[in-house]
C-alpha cells in the first residue's frame, strides 16, 4: 500500500482510516480493510499470478494487487459503472502507466457479480461489495488453489474466505463481520445514488 498512493485515486480525505464517495453511489475502502484484504491474499498475490478485483472502483486496490503480482502477473478490475472504469484508467496513469499498455493491469466494464471469465481461472478474486448468498460463479473461476475475499450477507454481512484446494475441494471461513455496499447492478446504482453525481 505504501507504493500505491491513496491520493492519486481518492478525491478528498485520501489518508484518513475511513470509506470516501468517489461519485456514483460508489466508495473508496477504508485503508484498514483494504491492508486486511491485501493481508488475507497475499499468499495468491505472488510474482506472475492472476487476480481479479470485482467493483474495482476507483482502482486503488487493483493497483496495490499489480504491484503485488508484479510484472509477469496480472490483474483485471472490473467494474459496472463506465464512467468509473474511465477515472481507474486516469488514476492508475498517473504514476504507473505502463501497467495499463503492458496489460499488467486490465480495467473493464462488467457485471462483476458473474466475474470476468474471459480471464479465468485466477489466484485469487477480492470482492468490494456484499454478495447477498455464496457467489458459487465467483468459487468457479479460482484455480485450485485459490481464494476468494467476499462479504457475504444481506442485513448482516461478514468477509467469507473461501478457499479451493489443490484437488478443487472448497471451504469457507467466516472471518469479520462488516458492513459494506451491496453488489448490484450498474441501473440500480445509478437510480438510488443520483445526488452523488
Amino acid at each position: 500500500m505504501k507504493a500505491i498512493d491513496r491520493k492519486d485515486y481518492c478525491p478528498r480525505y485520501a489518508y484518513e482510516d475511513s470509506p470516501q464517495s468517489i461519485g456514483y453511489g460508489a466508495t473508496i475502502s477504508a485503508p484498514h480493510m483494504h491492508g486486511y484484504a491485501l493481508d488475507k491474499l497475499e499468499p495468491f498475490l505472488q510474482p506472475g499470478m492472476k487476480a481479479l478485483d470485482i467493483g474495482s472502483g476507483s482502482g486503488y486496490l487493483a493497483a496495490c494487487m499489480a504491484a503485488m503480482v508484479g510484472d509477469t502477473g496480472k490483474v483485471v478490475g472490473i467494474e459496472h459503472i463506465s464512467e468509473l472504469v474511465e477515472s481507474s484508467k486516469r488514476n492508475v496513469q498517473k504514476s504507473h502507466e505502463d501497467w495499463i499498455d503492458s496489460d499488467r493491469l486490465e480495467l473493464v466494464e462488467g457485471d462483476g457479480r458473474v466475474g470476468y471469465e474471459k480471464e479465468a481461472p485466477y489466484d485469487c478474486i477480492h470482492v468490494g461489495a456484499a454478495a447477498p448468498t455464496t457467489p458459487t460463479k465467483l468459487i468457479d473461476q479460482l484455480k485450485s488453489p485459490g481464494r476468494l475475499f467476499i462479504p457475504v450477507g444481506k442485513y448482516s454481512q461478514s468477509i467469507m474466505i473461501y478457499d479451493k484446494d489443490a484437488d478443487g475441494n472448497v471451504h469457507e471461513k467466516k472471518w469479520l463481520g462488516v458492513q459494506y455496499v451491496p453488489l448490484t447492478d450498474a441501473k440500480a446504482q445509478r437510480g438510488f445514488h443520483q445526488y452523488d453525481e
